[in-house]
């Protein structure tokens, strides 16, 4: 429970006090009773419905509500089971009191209630592109714009056309794996929560025979270092796949027309 919400108790409590006395019929012992008697029912109808966990996300609205419900009832309680008559002169300080009560409750809620949360905005993301050759390639990462912040890791897109030169040998693609390989010719590594690029291959291009070729679409992970001018030397593709002698064969065979009858 937060310090704003209990003042949030304490205030609904003593405005509902004070309004008792000034709108509700006679029967109450003076506006400090119907303070104390609102405080109890405020705090008390809030605490419950807290403990009991009936609205776990109830906000702050929610618990006026309550307060205010859990206030007027203990007054309301009083009025039928202990009513009472005050005096006139009693009743018109009551009602200077009450008055004087009120605006006072009202400052402190200005000055001790919740402040109202400034409405949360959308975030506005821009593709950052980055300019690779050959220009089949492109690097893209998503950056929020004026934070800078990365929303999105940079990703490599290209359209990978795979051809099979051999004139006598039938491949068929097991999968590939890509690596980045920088200017010494060693291995630039992506970050720990990304994984290492791989690829599959589905059954419509898992099989090429001799001239036939397949177009691929990669979207990938890309390291972030690589991003560096001149520090990306080379992409490698590490192909796996099992080649078969590819034969063609010429059957002859005897053929007779005869006219049927």
């Amino acid at each position: 429970m937060s310090f704003s919400m209990f003042v949030t108790w304490v205030l609904v409590g003593v405005l509902v006090g004070v309004l008792a006395g000034l709108v509700m019929k006679p029967g109450g012992y003076g506006v400090k009773k119907d303070i104390t008697l609102a405080l109890v029912g405020s705090i008390g109808a809030s605490w419950i419905f807290r403990a009991t966990g009936v609205f776990p996300g109830a906000g702050m609205l929610a618990m006026v509500f309550v307060a205010a419900v859990g206030a007027a009832l203990v007054i309301v309680a009083q009025r039928k089971l202990m009513a009472t008559e005050l005096p006139g002169d009693e009743r018109r300080v009551m009602w200077r009191w009450g008055f004087g009560a009120a605006l006072v409750v009202a400052v402190i809620w200005m000055t001790l209630g919740p402040a109202p949360q400034p409405t949360a905005t959308a975030a506005v993301i821009d593709d950052k592109t980055y300019t690779v050759t050959p220009a089949a390639m492109k690097v893209t990462e998503r950056v929020e714009q004026g934070s800078g912040r990365i929303a999105s890791a940079a990703k490599l897109t290209a359209r990978l056309v795979l051809k099979n030169s051999s004139p006598n040998q039938t491949v068929r693609l097991v999968g590939g794996k890509i690596q980045y390989i920088d200017a010494h010719g060693q291995p630039i590594k992506l970050e720990d929560a990304r994984t290492e690029p791989t690829l599959k291959f589905g059954s419509s291009s898992e099989r090429l025979d001799p001239g036939q070729e397949t177009t691929e679409s990669l979207d990938v992970e890309f390291p972030a270092a690589a991003l560096q001018a001149k520090t990306l030397g080379q992409i490698r593709l590490e192909l796996a796949y099992v080649p078969s002698p590819y034969r063609e064969e010429t059957l002859n065979f005897a053929v007779t027309i005869s006219e049927s009858k």
